[in-house]
């Protein structure tokens, strides 16, 4: 597996997640040069009309966190989703289909909580663009392999 390096990481998780789009009847297309928006295309095949765009987040093991950037806290489109990745240590890899709109509310609270919690020693955190999406237990099982939220 592509263990400590997050090019061959996040490449492993977008194949994984287009492989998965394919079974579940989706025509999928990656495209050829970074877009900040997407990682994947996928139109419906049952239904050409409805096409999305995914974001794909990939950990190499299985933690339950990814890193997002606070430009992730303004996609909020009913046709843009995340898949959630978790390679799991060469086993069987982990999605989490999560909806832009869960994604961009959550990430903008807990960031905002973070900034007024105090951080080590008292101290005030400092701002900066790295969010985390932390996968919430209660929504584990409403998102775990969600591919029915894409249609």
């Amino acid at each position: 597996m592509a263990k400590g390096n997050s090019i061959s990481v996040g490449n492993c998780g977008e194949y994984f997640v287009a492989a998965e789009l394919e079974r579940h009847g989706f025509s999928v297309a990656v495209p050829m040069s970074n877009t900040p928006l997407f990682d994947l295309l996928a139109m419906d095949r049952d239904n050409p009309s409805r096409q999305i765009a995914i974001q794909v987040k990939t950990n190499a093991g299985n933690s339950e966190n990814w890193i997002l950037s606070s430009k992730n806290e303004s996609i909020d489109s009913e046709n843009i989703f995340y898949v959630f990745v978790n390679l799991n240590n060469d086993e069987t890899p982990e999605y989490y289909v999560v909806p832009s709109a869960v994604v961009a509310k959550h990430i903008k609270e807990g960031h905002r909580n973070w900034l007024n919690m105090p951080g080590k020693n008292g101290t005030i955190h400092k701002d900066n663009s790295m969010r985390k999406y932390w996968l919430n237990p209660n929504l584990k099982p409403e998102y775990r392999d969600a591919w029915r939220l894409l249609k």
